[in-house]
């Protein structure tokens, strides 16, 4: 057994990205997430009254 280079650690620990995982990167670039929260807020139910919220 020969001992590993730092390189040859670091890639080991890394995990191939999936389909999911690249879409969200860039959905995560491309949309700017605070605005959207910002205009859906009002109109989100709060769960203050009425039916709990599942």
């Amino acid at each position: 057994m020969t001992q590993q280079s730092f390189s040859d650690y670091e890639y080991s620990c890394q995990k191939k990205k999936t389909k999911r995982e690249e879409f969200l990167d860039i959905m995560e670039e491309i949309i700017p997430w605070e605005e959207w929260v910002e205009f859906v807020r009002p109109y989100y139910p709060s769960g203050k009254r009425g039916r709990p919220v599942i």
